[in-house]
């Protein structure tokens, strides 16, 4: 014997069972309308006794030409990003502004051996709008794919494209300003670790100058020429693998070994700079007695106490926000431009003279 299926939930099954139309069920679903609210508490009684749910939602993406998703491209494996804590602050930021506008977040990020996802992932996945946070230059794939989609975009510290809003901060001023501090500190053998500059499966090692040309990584090789135009010349730097304090640790042995060796180190995130210092502190040096190490972002270091980091502090949250409040006005039909955002140095505990001087 066949058991008899109840029918299936439906919309006008609600309205039928609620005692309404089904264009004023629908109304109390989609919010699009004003409803009593006595009509409201029927229809949704009457759903959960038919147990409907809501409309579905490929089917209203269709009708409304919208899907209700807004990708970040980030320009990194997320095994990475989630230990960042910059990466995850400007998602904060991000959520805090599109959730309420009804938008859902959907991670469009590398895997092992690439960075940024394949063009194909980009390809046909439904997206209303997407912001790139990377550092990578403007012939990413991914993004040419999204351009070719004439996807609205929206660029968070990555490829400057034409006619593109974007969210950004004076990199290059920024790092100038921090190795200024150093240098009023009497430091003249000042080094760098940067971020990963070039595509992944190229040698990280000491950059050259032709290194340096060849960088696909435009806002970290703004860092590098900051320092370089504060200090007046070519300074000895190393690429880290990642912008993890393990990789700060690897990268701080490479630059210790120097000869000459360093009496401060600019690091260009502030977790390299906790590798850094780690890697100080396994040599036996001191810092900032023996060696300054300064970063950037300005996030919590609580490996270091009860030492405190000088670094350049950054709205991470604030460009998260910023980049939503884009989105939202793009797709509203705006034209929002873009936004460069304030940064500050912070003095803190890990810069100090330099050792020569202290001797004298």
């Amino acid at each position: 014997m066949s058991r008899s299926r109840s029918p299936r939930p439906t919309l006008s099954r609600v309205a039928a069972t609620a005692g309404v139309s089904q264009s004023t069920a629908s109304l109390v679903f989609s919010g699009a309308g004003p409803v009593s609210a006595e009509t409201r508490r029927r229809v949704l009684d009457a759903a959960a006794e038919v147990g409907y749910t809501g409309p579905n939602p490929l089917a209203r993406s269709l009708r409304q030409g919208r899907s209700g998703i807004v990708g970040v491209l980030i320009g990194e494996r997320l095994l990475y990003a989630f230990r960042d804590p910059v990466a995850v602050a400007l998602l904060d930021g991000l959520t805090e502004e599109l959730a309420p506008a009804g938008f859902a977040l959907l991670l469009l990020s590398g895997s092992s051996g690439r960075v940024g996802p394949s063009p194909e992932q980009v390809a046909s996945t439904p997206l209303d709008a997407v912001v790139v946070e990377s550092c990578g230059g403007r012939d990413e794939p991914a993004l040419t794919a999204l351009q070719n989609r004439g996807v609205p975009l929206v660029v968070v510290e990555g490829p400057q494209v034409p006619d593109v809003p974007s969210v950004h901060i004076d990199n290059h001023g920024a790092s100038a300003e921090l190795t200024r501090h150093l240098l009023e500190l009497g430091h003249r053998r000042i080094s760098v670790v940067t971020l990963p500059l070039r595509q992944p499966g190229m040698h990280s090692g000491w950059l050259t100058d032709a290194h340096q040309e060849l960088a696909s990584a435009p806002i970290c090789l703004d860092r590098l020429r900051g320092v370089e135009e504060a200090a007046g010349r070519r300074v000895p730097a190393f690429e880290a693998g990642s912008g993890l304090i393990e990789d700060g640790l690897r990268a701080g042995h490479e630059v210790l070994a120097a000869e000459p060796r360093p009496t401060a180190v600019v690091a260009q995130s502030d977790l390299l700079a906790v590798g850094v210092i780690q890697a100080a502190r396994e040599r036996g040096l001191r810092v900032p007695e023996d060696l300054s190490v300064v970063g950037f972002d300005g996030i919590d270091t609580p490996w270091l106490s009860p030492l405190r980091l000088t670094t350049v502090e950054q709205p991470m949250t604030g460009k998260g926000r910023a980049a939503g409040r884009m989105v939202v006005e793009l797709l509203s039909g705006g034209d929002p431009g873009g936004e460069r955002m304030p940064t500050t140095v912070r003095a803190g505990t890990t810069s100090a003279p330099a050792p020569e001087l202290l001797d004298e």
